[in-house]
């Protein structure tokens, strides 16, 4: 072989070297020649071709064999495939080393003098170190701005950023004048810098902590990547709906190797393929190191992960080694190296990275005759210089240019880097890499050294940032390069127009004027979300999600009127075609079905509730799924979306612990409402009538679409029918604020009027409780009791209310009295409150009922049981009888 050895026949030659003793060479030989004449003289589809035709042989003979999904230990793209790098290359490498010294010298700075050097604020130097060539390529010919919301314009590519290397997109925010230096100096300190005139930067990426700057939360392991996919995925749908044509648009991540393990960022792997998400782009830093150690120390990650894409569809790209090694694997005439790879496992390859040249000649190069001739006339530095592919810009570049040229497939680049590069002795490769946020002064001064900066020994010990003049060959450059791609990233942008929404009573006259008719919420719901579905300003906004199950939740009539997304139509006939509830898919279909994976459907909800800044269309979700798998179970997403300041509707159906009866532990939400307490722009309501629930829904339209509030609902639903009331004129305010007077029952006039009885109690509920209490306050107007009953629709927003009021008295403000505090005057005595959730739900508004006034709460504290509703009301003490005795005890304790 010589250095015009076809790139393929290198990847053969590297795959016979690592293969055991062949016991007929010459009869291989010609094999392989007859092979290689074929591609030679008929072409790669030919050559394809034959190799399936032998695959179909082997199949028909029971051979057991089929093609390994890992390949050789070499880049995948060879040095005669590169196309030409268009940059200038020893410019980008300028500003690549300026943004990690940026990117250094503002975390280390941050945990110095003001804090003593104890680190207390953290943040991270060695996942940027290993990324920042992996992002200087992006941003310099790839990742693509937003020019803004016309008609041409391009609207940008979606980029997800690996969190640890926030440092480094901050750092070239400062060059590119987005940020000041007095901004770097208040890393991680959002609370102080504004008093200080500075803008506070965020630890990872967080929309909601800077919104002009930051697209999408990544902080939180897995969220991402499959984030990412479902909005690759959306932005399909948008396509096929004719709503906004995404095509010429991409979307790129970056994510770290042990970043893999967590299951998120695999579960939608599948999706991906099977939708041909060729608009979506992972480059997947394997810096072979978590947190504390090799990702898999005994093994290759990069060779896990090419046998799981590969499995799961997706084009694999291979970025292993830099130029520096294109020599010598062009003198390898043996295959020794790739046969040294193939057996050198991550642990060992971490330790090559934290040594030097001399070390890596004697213990690399060293283990054979053939390796060391590779490494003669090599200086130790030019060995200790040798890169890996992750930090070559010309193989980066070859690498992205052939993903995102890539057709019918996503694709994703894993790309070998070194945790901690250029870190030396202080960090390079080490096991406490991770960690390291402290340099001393010939730490500092071998970083400046190893990348060539132009700062004094002084400046680098006093970790000055370094900015080139405005006019300066290199600043022009940087800006030039974004100008060419549409401006600067990241960025966030908020515009989009006004969407109006119906009035209430074409879509909910039926819950304005119920008239006692047995309805569940549920049904209610899908009944309302269909007549929206037919408004021509609102409905082709609107984005119906089910993980799975739509039947259950009555949504099947919706399958006829707008269909299920597909991105292929409908290749088949249902079985129930003829009936008018039957299941039909179409490409411009409006249902998003998601299958059984709230992970998925939660992302898809995602992508749809943040379309307003990502796209700049409102788009409005509606994900309704079973209530116990929402917040219990993809709770961290949801807080993402949060982040992301999402706008949109969860509809947690079949809620509470007794509604569900037999499902049992494990499918009786008691906590939903409690957790999603916790997230602030998140409204949560419990609404118990139908009548409530489309005031609700109304006022979060108005909200999300007209005002355009960053606030996002979750509204739990119920499947029992019972009578609905009609809404009563002038309870509006009460209903959204959380709380109204439902009705006083008065005792019958042959009641027990006993002067030793106190003759009034309020009884509050909400959701499927609260017709216990009504039941509850009859029986006590039958025992001479007056009972005032109250529906509460939001525990969470009076207590936020009752805490606004608090925070006020103490900060020295005019005193008001909090909403719950209002609404209990109309009436005395002791309160029970009931839910079927548990106590800690109503326990939230305990300080802010009237003074004076005794409060208990009853709920479904617990794990569920399988049994009927009245029975497990019974159980939890939720049932009317149990609030009569709970009423009891508080108006005659004993």
């Amino acid at each position: 072989m010589n250095d015009s050895t076809p790139h393929h026949l290198l990847m053969q030659a590297a795959s016979d070297t690592a293969s055991s003793a062949d016991p007929d060479p010459q009869e291989t030989a010609e094999w392989r020649e007859a092979f290689e004449a074929l591609a030679r003289t008929q072409g790669p589809a030919r050559a394809r071709e034959m190799l399936h035709e032998l695959s179909r042989v082997a199949r028909k003979q029971r051979i057991g064999w089929q093609p390994e999904l890992a390949t050789p230990y070499v880049n995948t793209i060879g040095v005669d495939e590169q196309p030409v790098f268009p940059g200038d290359l020893a410019m980008e490498e300028r500003l690549a080393s300026l943004m990690r010294w940026n990117a250094l010298a503002m975390v280390v700075r941050a945990n110095q003098a003001e804090t003593g050097g104890s680190a207390e604020l953290g943040g991270h130097i060695a996942s940027y170190a290993s990324a920042a060539d992996l992002f200087e390529t992006g941003f310099n010919h790839f990742f693509r701005a937003r020019e803004g919301v016309g008609e041409g314009q391009h609207r940008g590519d979606l980029v997800f950023f690996q969190p640890h290397s926030a440092p480094g997109v901050y750092a070239r925010a400062y060059l590119e004048g987005r940020l000041n230096e007095k901004d770097l100096g208040f890393y991680r300190q959002e609370l102080t810098a504004p008093s200080q005139g500075a803008q506070g930067l965020c630890s990872y990426p967080h929309p909601y902590l800077m919104p002009d700057f930051w697209q999408f939360p990544t902080g939180s392991m897995g969220i991402g990547p499959i984030s990412s996919i479902y909005h690759a995925r959306f932005m399909r749908y948008l396509t096929h709906r004719r709503l906004l044509d995404c095509t010429g648009r991409k979307v790129w991540g970056v994510f770290g190797d042990g970043e893999m393990d967590e299951p998120e960022s695999m579960s939608a792997l599948t999706l991906a393929a099977r939708e041909g998400l060729d608009n979506m782009v992972w480059v997947v830093n394997c810096n072979l190191q978590r947190l504390d150690g090799p990702v898999r120390g005994n093994g290759r990650i990069i060779d896990e992960l090419e046998k799981l894409f590969a499995g799961a569809g997706w084009n694999v790209i291979k970025l292993v080694w830099g130029s520096d090694w294109d020599g010598l694997f062009a003198r390898d005439l043996t295959g020794a190296l790739a046969q040294t790879f193939a057996q050198t496992v991550d642990g060992q390859m971490q330790t090559f990275a934290a040594k030097d040249g001399r070390f890596n000649r004697d213990n690399f190069f060293g283990q054979s005759e053939e390796l060391a001739r590779l490494a003669q006339g090599m200086t130790d530095e030019q060995i200790d210089r040798l890169k890996r592919g992750g930090h070559d810009l010309v193989k980066i570049h070859a690498a992205y240019a052939a993903a995102a040229n890539h057709q019918g497939q996503p694709t994703v680049i894993l790309a070998h880097t070194k945790k901690g590069y250029g870190m030396g002795s202080a960090g390079q490769g080490k096991m406490t890499t991770h960690s390291q946020k402290k340099f001393d002064g010939e730490d500092l001064i071998e970083f400046r050294n190893r990348f060539n900066l132009p700062l004094s020994d002084e400046q680098a010990k006093n970790l000055a940032f370094y900015k080139p003049a405005a006019d300066s060959a290199e600043m022009q450059y940087m800006h030039a390069r974004r100008a060419a791609l549409g401006g600067y990233l990241p960025r966030r942008e908020t515009t989009a127009d006004i969407v109006n929404i119906p009035a209430l009573p074409s879509y909910a006259q039926f819950a304005l004027a119920a008239d006692g008719k047995d309805m569940s919420t549920t049904m209610a719901f899908v009944r309302m979300l269909g007549g929206l579905l037919k408004d021509p300003a609102l409905g082709p906004k609107i984005v119906p999600i089910v993980a799975d199950e739509a039947r259950t939740f009555g949504m099947a009539n919706l399958f006829k009127q707008v269909g299920i997304y597909s991105s292929v139509g409908q290749r088949y006939a249902p079985e129930d075609i003829g009936s008018v509830l039957s299941y039909r898919e179409a490409l411009d279909g409006q249902i998003l079905e998601e299958g059984i994976s709230e992970a998925g459907a939660m992302a898809s909800w995602t992508a749809a509730a943040t379309s307003y800044s990502v796209h700049g269309l409102a788009m409005l979700p509606f994900y309704i799924y079973y209530s116990m798998f929402g917040f219990q179970r993809v709770g961290d997403q949801i807080w993402a979306a949060a982040d992301q300041r999402a706008r949109g509707f969860l509809l947690g159906a079949t809620s509470g612990r007794t509604t569900l009866g037999g499902e049992g532990l494990q499918h009786q939400d008691g906590t939903s409402h409690l957790i999603a307490a916790t997230i602030p722009n998140c409204k949560a309501y419990d609404p118990a009538f139908a009548g409530e629930l489309s005031v609700i829904l109304d006022r979060g339209m108005q909200e999300m679409m007209v005002e355009q509030k960053d606030v996002f609902y979750y509204i739990t639903l119920m499947n029992e029918n019972y009578a609905q009331p009609d809404l009563r004129t002038g309870i509006e305010a009460g209903i959204i604020r959380g709380c109204y007077q439902f009705n006083s029952y008065m005792p019958n006039q042959n009641a027990d009027q006993s002067p030793k009885i106190l003759k009034k109690v309020a009884l509050m509920g909400s959701g499927a409780i609260l017709t216990e209490v009504i039941k509850a306050a009859q029986q006590l107007a039958a025992q001479g009791i007056e009972a005032t009953v109250y529906s509460v629709t939001s525990w969470s927003e009076l207590a936020r209310d009752g805490a606004a009021c608090q925070q006020q008295a103490i900060n020295g403000g005019t005193a008001t009295t909090p909403f719950i505090a209002q609404q209990l005057q109309g009436s005395t005595g002791p309160i029970v409150a009931a839910t079927d959730y548990v106590r800690a739900v109503p326990e939230s508004i305990r300080a802010f009922v009237p003074e004076g006034r005794r409060y208990l709460t009853l709920g479904t504290d617990g794990f569920g049981r399988s049994d009927t509703r009245a029975a497990l009301r019974e159980f939890f003490s939720v049932d009317a009888q149990s609030i009569v005795k709970a009423a009891l005890h508080m108006l005659h304790p004993k």
